[in-house]
């Protein structure tokens, strides 16, 4: 991976984490709450479940957006603000994975999901 995308990612305006053996690179919303399934799936998904991140490049929307899955179905999409560091970084093949950080009831369903979007650490040897 280019030096520079790892150090978009490491300047991610949420600033930097340190988890159990990943890097936190970037906190963020849900975009696209009420369009996808997670109004639907709201009473399944739980603080830490792992997400999957899916570059979109062919979206006709955003040719970086990246699509978050929970168990196959589609919550809804990195902002498009946010999205362009990971769009980059999963292009080059970073590693990244991505789990729910935080979910709350809110009436502006932009605000209800909050995920964590994480780097692996190497192992030390």
């Amino acid at each position: 991976m280019h030096a520079r995308a790892w150090l978009a990612l490491l300047t991610l305006g949420c600033g930097v984490a340190f988890g159990q053996s990943s890097l936190v690179v970037q906190r963020t919303p849900i975009a696209g709450f009420k369009h996808h399934h997670a109004q639907a799936l709201w009473s399944e998904l739980r603080e830490g479940d792992v997400l999957t991140l899916i570059a979109e490049p062919a979206n006709a929307h955003d040719a970086q957006a990246i699509r978050v899955d929970w168990q196959g179905q589609s919550l809804g999409y990195l902002p498009r603000t946010l999205n362009g560091a990971v769009s980059r970084a999963l292009a080059e093949g970073a590693p990244l994975s991505a789990r729910i950080r935080h979910l709350r009831e809110h009436p502006d369903p932009r605000r209800r999901i909050e995920i964590e979007i994480l780097l692996p650490l190497a192992a030390g040897p």
